[in-house]
């Protein structure tokens, strides 16, 4: 196997490790000169050895066994050439704070440094493998991260590790935002001396 694809898959049991997915949730990608290794579909982060990752064509074609979000990971490539790496988890707190469907603005520093904007992409569930390419691709075109409505996040990387900081950043924001608004609601029902 490749150093890409070694990397890639430790990167893949790191969102697991760091609660960013459960044990089969989530896909990770990343890019080399021809085409793009994926993590198959169903994968389980606890036990995935690199040799099961699966090697695509960038430019389509059929990709047995490869995760159901290949044709997504196709179009991010595709619409971002700065694209090396695309990771996909399920945040908690990024996805409680955007069920609303509204765009999310980080209330912390380190968040509002990397993306003052986080777009909320909100798809119809039984319609997300046919719009989602079309709609994560372009809104990863434009931001390092983005949202889809009850169901996770993206960023893309110039490598493994910026994708992976993207992902952790946005979570940390979104757990300080979520501690926050519950400290407020806590402090408003503090009696008052």
């Amino acid at each position: 196997m490749t150093t890409l694809s070694r990397e890639l898959t430790r990167y893949y049991q790191l969102l697991r490790l760091r609660g960013l997915n459960d044990s089969h949730s989530g896909n990770a990608s990343a890019r080399d000169a021809d085409g793009l290794w994926i993590t198959p579909t169903g994968a389980c982060a606890d036990n995935l050895q690199s040799w099961q990752l699966v090697r695509c064509a960038l430019g389509g074609g059929d990709c047995p066994r490869a995760s159901a979000d290949l044709a997504l990971h196709r179009a991010v490539y595709q619409r971002n050439p700065r694209a090396r790496a695309v990771l996909h988890a399920h945040g908690s707190y990024a996805v409680a704070l955007t069920l609303d469907g509204r765009d999310y603005a980080p209330p912390d520093l380190e968040g509002g440094l990397y993306f003052p904007r986080v777009p909320v992409i909100d798809l119809a569930y039984e319609k997300y493998f046919v719009e989602s390419p079309e709609r994560v691709g372009k809104a990863l075109s434009k931001y390092p991260v983005a949202i889809v409505r009850g169901h996770g996040m993206y960023a893309w990387g110039e490598d493994l590790e910026q994708a992976y900081k993207w992902l952790c950043s946005l979570e940390l924001s979104a757990t300080v935002g979520y501690q926050a608004a519950r400290a407020g609601t806590l402090l408003a029902l503090k009696p008052q001396d």
